[in-house]
């Protein structure tokens, strides 16, 4: 089954095993619907980490039920994100989330030598499935939040990531464009000379379970339109499934001006650790935060 819209998710996970959900400190209202929205769904069971009265209020305050959470009382945030890593290590959690407290907090709870979630040398990346309403497929793309510049082999690894998560969703073989400013081989450009690289290991094998071509402008990788125009061929060309940006600021403002200006609806996680991570903005809604938890759930 492919997936084309995020919705989808919910009914692909009602034929898999339930996963349980931890939350580093659950302290605010938008996480807490996002995780009773999935629990009332029935994909997930969770548990809350936390100041306990302050998560008991919130849940009295906006209708939430209580009695759907386990929850595990720390009111200081940094020792409550720890906590949830190690309810994860425990086996008492297969995906961890952000609550109320700050992004740097939550990775460093993630990265922490013995008792997080990374093995020695993994590269954790940042994988957001984007559904447009004038594209026919969801785009997974990479990387938006985490790797300001990804050097060569974090983007073999990004790619990877990617894959798995489109495979997850029903892409068969994944179609991966790697973006650059221009479709045209410019030795001067390195995301030129990397896309390159990258379509000829996609060539010879060395990179497998997907198509990959680069470098492609963004036109020439999602309208078919342009690749007439432009005369592109390959297989990727006005179809791609996956988009791997060469630094954060080019994924950043696609992830934004997606969701801001064109309409957008997004899921996303962090990749690379032990668990899929849930990490999404404090501007994203509660339900692209849902959804966040949905395709987590997937991954795990």
């Amino acid at each position: 089954m492919t997936i084309t819209k995020l919705e989808q998710i919910f009914d692909l996970l009602k034929t898999k095993p339930k996963k349980r959900l931890v939350v580093a400190f659950a302290n605010d209202a938008h996480t807490i619907e996002a995780v009773h929205a999935a629990v009332e769904r029935g994909i997930i069971d969770a548990t809350l980490t936390g100041d306990e009265t302050s998560i008991r209020k919130i849940c009295q305050d906006h209708g939430f039920e209580v009695s759907k959470f386990e929850i595990v009382h720390e009111p200081n945030e940094l020792k409550a994100a720890t906590l949830a890593v190690k309810l994860i290590n425990e086996g008492k959690g297969n995906l961890l989330m952000k609550g109320s407290l700050s992004t740097d907090k939550y990775m460093r709870a993630i990265l922490k030598k013995e008792i997080g979630l990374c093995a020695e040398g993994a590269v954790l990346s940042h994988v957001t499935v984007m559904e447009f309403p004038s594209y026919p497929r969801l785009l997974t793309v990479c990387d938006v939040a985490i790797i300001p510049l990804p050097d060569f082999k974090q983007k073999i690894k990004m790619i990877d990531y990617m894959v798995k998560t489109a495979k997850a969703i029903g892409v068969e073989k994944p179609k991966v464009a790697v973006i650059a400013a221009t479709e045209q081989m410019l030795a001067g450009m390195p995301a030129c000379v990397d896309g390159a690289m990258l379509a000829k290991m996609s060539d010879r094998g060395q990179i497998e379970g997907c198509v990959i071509d680069g470098p492609l402008s963004l036109d020439c990788a999602i309208d078919k339109e342009s690749v007439e125009i432009k005369k592109v061929g390959g297989l990727v060309a006005g179809e791609a499934d996956c988009l791997l940006f060469p630094n954060i600021e080019a994924g950043n403002v696609f992830f934004k001006a997606g969701s801001k200006l064109a309409g957008a609806e997004l899921a996303a996680y962090v990749a690379g650790a032990r668990v899929p991570c849930v990490l999404t903005s404090r501007g994203d809604s509660s339900l692209t935060k849902t959804y966040s938890i949905a395709l987590s759930a997937l991954m795990a």
